[in-house]
């Protein structure tokens, strides 16, 4: 086997929450890219794009709905996804949301939304899949979309940022645990990324300029600079990388 063989995810099944736009379907197509079927979850309408560029390329897609507000939708989401495609090897916890407004104007309902679907779900989910594995004794990957708000407070997004800070601990606490079972629990941390939750920051032209300025690669993200990442952490070729948050930001955190 080569080194480049160990990229390759021949024969493995994976689930991509959010996977019906942005970075969750750019990283959903480029795990097809490397040769896994793919589970591709939205919240509500099938994910019909995503799932015809996977097929294309000669993959299994497989559709699977489910608000991951609701606290019971994550183990149907599992179940939905293994019933489609089979036993799961690889978790890509992706699926966010986001609210803007100033700390002192922000409401308990907004809060508890964000929080639910940016941090519990990926729990309630990774522990599903956890599960599964052990009890089949199999190794596997989760990987997590955290956010350069794991690192930073950011600004008018205070349950975003906690919900994204408490993402990056709950990766190495899973990692802890489950390394020693062959599964390995990694994040990316995209930087500022050109998608639908960034439409208003770009639409303000002095908050974009801002933005620009400091970012070292001089350019928004794009979704597809997400997919070698993706790819190496859901791998064999990562099989001792575990409990890190890898910043795809643009040189932004080195500034």
């Amino acid at each position: 086997m080569t080194v480049l063989d160990t990229f390759r995810l021949d024969g493995r099944v994976a689930l991509v929450t959010g996977a019906g736009t942005g970075l969750g379907a750019a990283m959903a197509v480029a795990l097809a890219e490397a040769g896994a079927d793919v589970a591709c979850h939205d919240r509500d309408t099938t994910p019909a794009d995503t799932l015809a560029r996977i097929s294309a390329l000669g993959r299994r897609a497989a559709p699977v709905l489910g608000d991951l507000a609701d606290p019971t939708a994550p183990v149907r989401i599992v179940e939905t996804a293994e019933a489609a495609l089979g036993a799961l090897d690889i978790l890509v916890n992706n699926a966010g949301t986001i609210h803007r407004a100033p700390a002192a104007e922000h409401a308990d309902a907004d809060w508890d939304r964000v929080i639910a679907v940016n941090l519990s779900s990926p729990f309630r989910i990774a522990r599903e899949f956890g599960r599964r594995l052990i009890a089949r004794g199999a190794s596997g990957n989760i990987l997590n979309t955290a956010s350069l708000l794991s690192f930073q407070g950011g600004i008018l997004v205070p349950s975003y940022a906690a919900s994204k800070g408490g993402l990056a601990q709950l990766t190495k606490a899973l990692a802890n645990e489950w390394a020693a079972k062959g599964i390995t629990v990694n994040a990316i941390a995209p930087g500022y990324m050109a998608t639908s939750n960034t439409a208003p920051l770009r639409a303000d032209p002095v908050r974009s300029r801002q933005i620009l300025e400091r970012i070292p690669a001089g350019r928004w993200g794009e979704p597809a600079d997400l997919a070698g990442a993706a790819v190496f952490l859901c791998s064999r070729a990562s099989s001792y990388v575990t409990g890190q948050v890898l910043a795809v930001d643009g040189g932004w955190l080195a500034r």
